[in-house]
């Protein structure tokens, strides 16, 4: 394990009832890397996730951020002190604007709707998405909706970000400018992501390491050259595929 890490999960174990669906899962994530988490359907990785959240309680193991202990801490709690997610479905409040779903966010570090309305306006520009922000998410297509759940993450001021499948129902033109957007985050403010993603080009391109999770277990980890080459992660997960990363 890294001692440099902002993030450490140390032999993470999750049970429900009977079945085991992350199994002494170790990795580490340093501050401004960005780190892949890839495996098939039901492999355990949004369930890794929802620990490192807050949302589920660990049955075993340690959650180290910035070298203090979080397993088992609220997820309002790990929201304050700098984790923060996107999830698989979209659930905008339907009701609200894109502005509004997005100070919703900001409100975490902002109590003052006048400074969370600033930091709202500012996130929109970074994703581009600063002419919606009158639409109302009943009004929002998929790809702005993906934004907005990008938006809102970014607007509490995370140190950690954690991307569940923000391409997820995206044709390749969207994903490619989601790509592009998660790469001009962590470069300009060097914002440290964990990204959970079945579209390999964007593992691939966007990953400085990479680990694989199948049936609940870590059989891999590394750069993308090699985790995408290694036997177990070809048989379990891609196939007979090879990516390469441009």
């Amino acid at each position: 394990m890294a001692t440099d890490a902002l993030l450490s999960v140390d032999k993470v174990t999750k049970k429900f009832g009977g079945l085991t669906a992350v199994n002494q899962v170790s990795l580490y994530v340093r501050p401004g890397e960005v780190v892949g988490l890839i495996g098939a359907n039901g492999a355990g990785k949004t369930t890794l996730f929802n620990m490192i959240a807050g949302a589920y309680p660990v049955t075993s193991g340690k959650i180290l951020f910035e070298g203090k202990e979080i397993q088992n801490l609220p997820n309002h709690k790990l929201a304050r002190i700098g984790i923060a997610r996107t999830y698989q479905i979209v659930k905008p409040f339907s009701n609200l604007t894109m502005l509004e779903n997005t100070m919703v966010g900001a409100l975490q570090k902002h109590t003052k709707v006048k400074e969370a309305r600033r930091k709202a306006e500012e996130i929109l520009e970074l994703v581009e998405m600063s002419d919606r922000r009158d639409v109302r998410g009943e009004n929002l297509n998929l790809p702005e909706l993906k934004r907005m759940e990008v938006a809102r993450a970014l607007a509490t001021e995370p140190k950690l970000l954690l991307l569940d499948e923000v391409m997820a129902g995206l044709n390749p033109s969207d994903s490619e400018k989601v790509i592009r957007l998660i790469q001009r985050i962590n470069q300009e403010s060097g914002l440290t992501i964990i990204i959970i993603e079945h579209v390999m080009k964007a593992v691939m391109t966007l990953s400085d390491r990479i680990y694989v999770l199948n049936q609940g277990c870590l059989i891999a980890e590394g750069v993308p050259e090699e985790v995408t080459t290694h036997p177990e992660v070809i048989k379990s997960y891609l196939g007979e595929r090879r990516y390469a990363k441009n």
